[in-house]
């Protein structure tokens, strides 16, 4: 039914203000009763053998969906009832910002795919706490990143701000470092900024009694080299893990006519380099961090490749949105069909 009919119908709208639709009409149909438990019997599948114990946190199956969906956690309760295992929100700021200038959201449907050039727009860290607060056994995933205005090196006090803000709030931090969208920010991948960025989160983290798993999210554009600097640094850091990876601005075999739009891509181009990403990391680390698997998942069969190739956990996006909820499930099954 969603691919038959509720997708075409979506995609004949503006991708951004069809989101927007889409999250408000989810949030009035998910208040009238029965709604919440019809959706969790048609695409929940609940069995021990999809548990997960990863970084020190229980997940009660392996799929889980991106930060970008839901910047700024608004929907997360309801995304929940879907199927997922866990949902990671943002990425959020410490002030909230506009983002770019529309139009900054593009479908390429010919190559299954999206480009975004959204910019981090999000109502602030603020609000996402006080949204957060009223979570219930939601695992969350809180992904952070700068401000526009802030420059790179007053980075740092952007990433513990909101850090600080939300330990209480989420289950894990991404450290959102990647995104192609902000001016500059990928330049803190480099690999003294981004030591120093991780040192200084997990020096306010080891002071917590509770510390919280932190994990970095990588672009897929990183050469070997950079990537074996990320291992070093992941290493020494001793952070809790890699989310590989983030949106690309590669625009290698591409077929749709906007093609050429400028923003990170995501989607079916992404799944080959994803997983080369992760396999690179898992072998040449010697499997010694976890690694959360993101990337072109459009099947069952994407989701158990980046699983094979060393991924923990995985998450969706943009299949999410081409496949629909049922691929949750879908994997899910997929998982207990390989494991059994």
């Amino acid at each position: 039914m969603y691919k038959s009919f509720i997708r075409p119908l979506l995609f004949k709208f503006d991708p951004e203000e069809v989101h927007y639709f889409t999250f408000d009409l989810i949030k009035k149909i998910s208040k009238i009763p029965g709604v919440i438990s019809l959706l969790k019997s048609k695409y929940q599948l609940e069995d021990p053998r999809l548990e997960r114990e990863v970084f020190g946190l229980k997940f009660k199956n392996p799929v889980g969906l991106a930060a970008g969906f839901d910047k700024d956690a608004k929907l997360f309760q309801e995304l929940s009832s879907l199927g997922f295992g866990f949902i990671e929100v943002g990425t959020v700021t410490p002030k909230p910002q506009a983002g770019n200038e529309k139009k900054r959201l593009f479908r390429l449907k010919e190559d299954a795919a999206i480009i975004n050039r959204m910019g981090f727009n999000n109502e602030g860290v603020e609000a996402m706490v006080e949204r957060l607060g009223k979570n219930k056994n939601v695992l969350i995933g809180g992904n952070i990143g700068k401000n526009k205005v802030t420059p790179n090196e007053k980075a740092v006090d952007d990433y513990v701000y909101s850090f600080e803000a939300l330990f209480d709030y989420v289950n894990y931090f991404a450290v959102n470092v990647s995104s192609p969208n902000t001016p500059n920010l990928r330049e803190l991948q480099d690999k003294e900024p981004l030591k120093n960025l991780l040192n200084t989160l997990q020096e306010r983290n080891n002071q917590k009694p509770n510390p919280k798993p932190i994990l970095l999210k990588i672009a897929p554009d990183l050469t070997d080299a950079q990537l074996l600097d990320i291992i070093e640094i992941v290493q020494e850091t001793k952070i809790a893990g890699v989310i590989a990876t983030n949106t690309t601005i590669s625009r290698e075999g591409l077929i749709s006519e906007n093609k050429e739009e400028m923003g990170g891509l995501s989607g079916k181009p992404l799944t080959k380099r994803s997983t080369e990403v992760i396999r690179f990391l898992h072998e040449k680390s010697g499997g010694s961090f976890p690694i959360i698997g993101v990337g072109g998942i459009h099947s069952a069969e994407d989701a158990l490749e980046k699983l094979e190739a060393g991924a923990s956990l995985v998450q969706l996006y943009t299949g999410f949105i081409y496949e629909g909820p049922g691929l949750i499930k879908e994997i899910n099954q997929r998982i207990l069909e390989t494991s059994s």
